[in-house]
């Protein structure tokens, strides 16, 4: 009570005609994530709702849970695994060793804490510095700092390699505050997923070290081939003699971006977020039928100079970044089609797109960020044709 106490005893110093008026915006961050709001919402992205933004944006954290702990537990078990053969170097290693926990990669504890070294700097400085601008633009334009930026801040993080450069880190996640949300009027108002955004910033900017064809990882001197890099130059096939099963991927101990490895992971938490009703099922069921039916037809096609027309859609499913962008991208609400027909053409499309990209162009065996951002920028329009199309149909009906 205590501290209740004191958040309403300070809230007049930041209302209107208070002393720091102007600093509403930073109190009500910091309430609101400590509390309950005391307002329902009133604007975008719901009008009515009996939900509201924080409880939402609450679930979505809640459900890159299982996506966070695989991060950690892999990106140190790659680690631990090169540097059995390479050895040792940097200065996390230098921490380990110090706290004698070694590098055994059949240890999860070594694992998870090795892990937390990589991800912990990095979520930090994608906080601090996209916060500090989601801070300014709400203290400019005087209204309270959304939630939204707490899911932003986890995907973005999940989605980048585990040795990005930090400065590189935080240059992403304010391009993608700023130019793919709140130059649009902010949380609600963007049709650009901000973590997608900032992270095909970073790809564009840094090709070399964003591409997706080297593994990352986070030891000097060791590169290889992605799962995806390998299937596009030699075949799925390759993977078993590489070490690379499919249980492997759907588990999740395959090197790649730190939150994107484990399909099970990604899987448990569409579960929860279908169950919540916070993901709407329809995007989910399109982007899956879309990817199957374009992928099973390139089976059936074939090719004899590309390899990737022979890949299964199963294996699709497990690869690079499908499976996270599917759940925690896909059915982001806000960048996505409003209507029941447009989500599903919306998922189909990306679910098409996906496969477009990494079979039929080759030097770029990902495929998914820029699949999910091709539909952002073509659901309002989805959604404008299904409309016309509900009109002209009740329009017969009534002649």
């Amino acid at each position: 009570m205590g501290l209740r106490n004191f958040f309403d005893r300070i809230e007049p110093h930041f209302m209107n005609g208070g002393k720091w008026e102007r600093y509403f915006p930073i109190y009500e961050m910091v309430e609101s994530f400590l509390y309950t709001p005391k307002t329902v919402t009133t604007a975008a992205p719901h009008a009515r709702s009996y939900i509201d933004m924080k409880r939402i944006m609450t679930y979505v954290v809640i459900a890159t849970i299982p996506c966070i702990l695989m991060a950690l537990y892999n990106t140190g078990y790659q680690t631990n695994m090169a540097i059995a053969e390479h050895g040792a170097s940097g200065w996390r290693a230098a921490i380990i060793e110090g706290l004698g926990i070694g590098f055994n990669a059949a240890n999860p504890v070594a694992n998870a804490l090795h892990g937390l070294l990589y991800f912990l700097p990095i979520y930090i400085v994608t906080l601090v510095a996209g916060g500090i601008f989601e801070v300014i633009f709400a203290t400019v334009r005087k209204h309270e700092v959304n939630e939204g930026f707490l899911v932003t801040s986890m995907l973005y993080t999940l989605i980048v390699p585990a040795t990005t450069p930090l400065w590189q880190v935080a240059l992403g996640i304010i391009f993608g505050v700023v130019i793919g949300k709140e130059v649009f009027g902010g949380t609600g108002k963007n049709f650009l997923n901000p973590a997608l955004t900032g992270r095909a910033f970073l790809y564009f900017a840094y090709p070399a070290q964003m591409s997706g064809d080297s593994v990352w990882v986070p030891v000097d001197g060791f590169t290889g081939a992605t799962a995806l890099a390998v299937t596009a130059s030699d075949g799925f096939q390759e993977l078993a003699a590489r070490g690379m099963t499919w249980w492997d991927s759907f588990v999740g101990v395959i090197p790649g971006s730190m939150g994107e490895t484990s399909a099970i992971a990604c899987f448990i938490g569409l579960a929860f977020l279908l169950a919540t009703k916070i993901a709407n099922y329809r995007m989910v069921v399109g982007c899956l039928v879309g990817m199957i039916g374009f992928s099973t037809l390139l089976n059936w096609v074939g090719s004899d100079t590309n390899p990737m027309f022979a890949l299964p859609w199963y294996w699709h499913l497990v690869l690079g970044g499908y499976a996270f962008g599917l759940v925690f991208m896909v059915t982001e609400p806000v960048s996505g089609a409003h209507t029941n027909m447009g989500r599903y053409i919306y998922g189909a499309l990306i679910g098409f797109m996906v496969v477009m990209i990494r079979v039929v162009n080759p030097a770029f065996p990902e495929g998914m960020m820029l699949a999910i951002l091709f539909g952002n920028v073509f659901a309002p329009l989805i959604d404008y044709f299904v409309v016309q199309a509900n009109i002209r149909r009740r329009a017969k009906r009534n002649v």
